[in-house]
Order: C-alpha cells, then structure tokens, then sequence
C-alpha cells in the first residue's frame, strides 16, 4: 500500500502499533480486520465494473489491487452464504494480459481472507474453469479476463451454480456487499491444480473424434486460445493452420474478437491462400467462436447455429433451442427444425442469461450472434466453449459430403448488419434504450412507416427488436459489458432495406444527443 509521504507512513504504523498494543487480547482475527481498516485509503472500486453478468473495469483507472482484492472478500462471503460452507471451494484462472496475474493473485487474497479454499488451475481459458468446476466438483468459480475489450480492461467471471454464471441478480447482490464492505472472516487456503490444462482438452478431445480431414485455419488473435484450441482440433482429427496464436498481450494486430471484421478478413486471406475447409477464430477468454467459409466468406454466427441447430435435430428431434435478440429471424420458419418438432425462443443477449435459459427449458444447445453457443447434455455441460463449438461445425462437416459454403447455400438469403456499438454511457445507456423502446411504441401505434413498412411486431425482452411483415427488423440494446449501446438489423428482401432500417435507427440514436463515434458502421 503506498502512502502520500514518509509521514502518513509512520503514523498509520504508530496507529496499528497502539491499536494491537491496547488489545492484546483480541483474537489475530480481528487484529487483521482492523489492520485493513487502517490501510483503505487508496481502494478504487468503480460501481459502474458491476455489470449485467460479470465485471469489468479500465485498469489501474477505474478499480486498483486493493478494489480487487474487496471484490473477492465479496465474492467469497456471496459464495459462502449461498452454499451455506465455512470454506467453500472455488477455482480460479487467469487470461494472458500482462496484469492477469496480479489480479488474479488480489482475487484470491480475498476469497482466502473470507474462509474460501482457492484452487487455482493457472492460465486458462473461461469454459477450462467452468468445466474444472464439474471435474473437481468445487462450489463456485472465478475467471480474472476482460474477454475481447482492448487491452486496459479487466475483470472477473463468476458463478456458483454448476454450468452457470452470475447473471443480473447475483451481481446486484456482489455489489452490495463489496461496496458496502459486508464481509465474512475466516481462514481460507490455497491450493495450485496442476496440468489442468491437460485435463480439460482430453475431455474435449475424446469423445469428439472425426473421420474426416478437415483442413482448419485456427486463428486466436495473439489471445489465451492459442495455446488449446490448435491442440484440439488436431486431437480430434482436424489439419490445421495456425494464424496468430503465439501468446502476446500487446494483441499486436487486432483484438481477439470474432465479431472484428479485422480479424475476420485477415482469416479470410489466409482460408484463400491455403484452400482450407474452414476458418475458426476464438475470442480471448475462449467462450466464442467466429467463422470463415471456405471461399474467404464470414458466416455470421447465427447462421453457424441454425446449421448446427439442423444438424442436431435429425438426432434430436423435439428438442428446443435458445436464440438471442440479435439472432437471425430464420429459426422460427426453418422447414428442418418445423419438420423435427424443434421449438425456438428468442431471448435476452448475454452468456449468462442464454445459458440459464437453455437449463430452464432443458434446451439441447443456446445460440448468440456475438458467437457463444451453449450445449447441453449429452454434447456439453451447458456452458459456453468456442472451441466445443468449432468441434459441432467439424461434426457438421463430418457428416457432410458438402463444403460449407454449399452447406450454408441451402438457408435462405438474408442480408444482415454486424454488430454495431456507439458509444453510450454507463448511467445513461438504459434509459436511452428504455424511451426508445417508448418512442417505437408509439411508432408502431400510430402505424408511421419506415422505408414503406410498418411494424407489426416489437419484442422487449432485451432492448428493443422491431419486426416488419416482410421479415426485416432491427434491435437497440444496451451493451452489458461495455459503456455503449448494441445495433444491429437484418432483411431478407435487400441489402439497401437493411440499410434503410440501419439509417433509421441512427437518426433516433443522434437525436438522444448521448450516442458517440461508433466501433465499426455499415
């Protein structure tokens, strides 16, 4: 802990020795407690970290060591009342940014200080702690990663139900007690899980096993991926051809994000120059999954998982699947999925919310356009793993004699925006979302048209998705990780409606006056 000057220094010294002095008596327990009163001065915790489902902060500007180290004495005393154990086991791991570490080492200070027993299985990827939560049947899990956000960021995915992660309820809850400093006491410990990385693509690898040799460009933007997700997909049988997947946190081309269209073109060129089959590209935690057809063409995510989904069905018939708000409108007319007696429902963005849906209805797999895809049992835990997913689409392909764009052919044509982000604020990105779901209310009442339609239908669960009679729409939501909103539109009658919509939606966003630069704009 570092003090203004040598002064502040001995005085809060002189402070602790007289304290401890004068209470000789008090248990070591307490004298501790009271040592970390003395020494809060310099805790940065930014409420605006505690988001939807996870959190996330700027770091050192928006959350410092002592602000992490809090988070986990709130995390293990949120762990311990709901598992209702003196020492709980949690695992942790840690992505490859260069301050991961440090993080992850303040985490576990605080889980330890709560009574917690720390398992700590190393550099891992988000679905390799979810799955040690299954294998070592712990009682709650912690992932220090900022996913896909520019290096700077950092954070924490958290869960205590097997298969699950915090969604908005329990980070309500976490944030209360981390703010408010309603801590448990107790003696906790750690211990170090080794070669675990091992463990979890032998899982991966076993049971997933082709016939076909695929030839797959792996590309993992210099992220945590690319030390699993080559190993895997050659376990499994696959030819592959590594592009960026040596670690380095400087993430010197591009972010490792598979809705980036630098990322996506750069797999693109090297799928051309190779003749490859198909192209992967992972995220930096390793929960999602971009692809790049076979003639250097991306294959939005919700089409991958509409071409799983069929798949699937021809096995699984009668199973339902859960789609996100920002997922193609194909799901609810596909003839394979209506000829199987497969049910979909459109539900809230987020890992979170998607896969506690598929366990509330015992869906057989989850889709996200932003590219996680959850399956259940028998194909999964139910969690979110890019690299279980990339395996699904060589399944796909393994059962094929088609190549995937010809595959990808057979769905009809939509024309369909990428994910779009301006900029919004944290305190204010909802309520721009929630008069503007106001203001399409009275759009549609008032049957005002948007490039010659009306809209028939708005669906709120997660922002707002107007729909028109043709099968166009387009959806405004509030990011949950980042301080910006979430756009996106789809048409199967044009590129130029697609379009229309999208310019729609923009003239309603600048005349809020809270809308900044955007990520990347059609």
């Amino acid at each position: 802990m570092l003090y203004v000057d040598l002064l502040s220094i001995l005085y809060k010294q002189q402070i602790k020795r007289t304290f401890i002095e004068h209470n000789k008596n008090l248990s070591i327990k307490k004298q501790k407690k009271c040592t970390y009163i003395h020494m809060e001065k310099s805790l940065k915790i930014d409420e605006f970290g505690f988001r939807e489902y996870d959190a996330r902060w700027l770091y050192p500007e928006n959350v410092n060591l002592e602000g992490i180290q809090n988070l986990g004495r709130g995390l293990g005393t949120q762990i311990i009342a709901h598992t209702k154990k003196n020492n709980p086991r949690v695992v942790v791991g840690h992505d490859y940014r260069s301050y991961s570490e440090d993080i992850k080492s303040a985490l576990k200070k605080g889980l330890i200080s709560t009574g917690c027993i720390v398992e700590d299985v190393g550099l891992a990827l988000s679905p390799m702690v979810y799955f040690a939560q299954f294998n070592l049947n712990s009682d709650g899990v912690a992932m220090v990663t900022a996913s896909h956000n520019e290096n700077g960021w950092t954070g924490v995915k958290m869960g205590i139900k097997k298969g699950l992660t915090h969604g908005p309820d329990e980070m309500r809850e976490l944030k209360d007690i981390t703010l408010n400093k309603k801590f448990k006491i107790g003696e906790g410990k750690e211990k170090k899980i080794e070669d675990f990385q091992n463990e979890y693509k032998k899982n991966l690898i076993y049971k997933n096993k082709i016939e076909k040799k695929i030839k797959v460009v792996v590309a993992c933007g210099n992220g945590t991926a690319g030390i699993f997700a080559p190993d895997i997909l050659r376990g499994i049988g696959c030819e592959v051809i590594e592009l960026d997947c040596n670690l380095d946190y400087t993430f010197p081309k591009y972010n490792p994000n598979p809705e980036d269209l630098k990322m996506l073109n750069e797999i693109s060129k090297v799928v051309k120059n190779n003749n490859a089959d198909i192209g992967f590209g992972f995220d930096g935690d390793g929960d999602r999954l971009g692809v790049i057809d076979n003639n250097g063409n991306e294959i939005f995510s919700d089409k991958i998982g509409l071409l799983i989904a069929r798949n699937l069905s021809k096995k699984h018939k009668g199973s339902n699947f859960i789609v996100d708000v920002k997922s193609t409108g194909l799901f609810l007319k596909d003839k394979i999925l209506l000829e199987n007696n497969c049910k979909t429902i459109y539900w809230k963005t987020g890992h979170s919310h998607i896969k506690r849906k598929v366990k509330e209805e015992n869906a057989l797999a989850g889709f996200e356009k932003s590219g996680h895809f959850f399956f259940n049992k028998p194909l999964g835990y139910g969690y979110d793993d890019g690299i279980n997913s990339a395996i699904q689409v060589c399944h796909l392909l393994n059962n094929s004699n088609k190549k995937i764009s010809e595959i990808i052919s057979e769905l009809p044509i939509t024309y369909q925006s990428p994910t779009m982000s301006p900029f919004c604020k944290d305190h204010e990105k909802y309520n721009v979302v929630e008069n503007l779901i106001t203001k399409f209310e009275e759009i549609k009442k008032n049957k005002i048209k948007v490039d010659g339609q009306e809209i028939n239908e708005i669906l709120t669960v997660n922002g707002v998705r107007f729909s028109f009679f043709d099968g166009s729409w387009g959806l405004i939501r509030a990011s949950s990780n980042k301080p910006s909103l979430v756009v996106v539109t789809e048409s199967p009658t044009s590129n130029e409606r697609k379009r229309k919509i999208f310019e729609f939606i923009d003239e309603l966003l600048q005349k809020t006056g809270k809308i900044g630069e955007y990520d990347q704009k059609i």
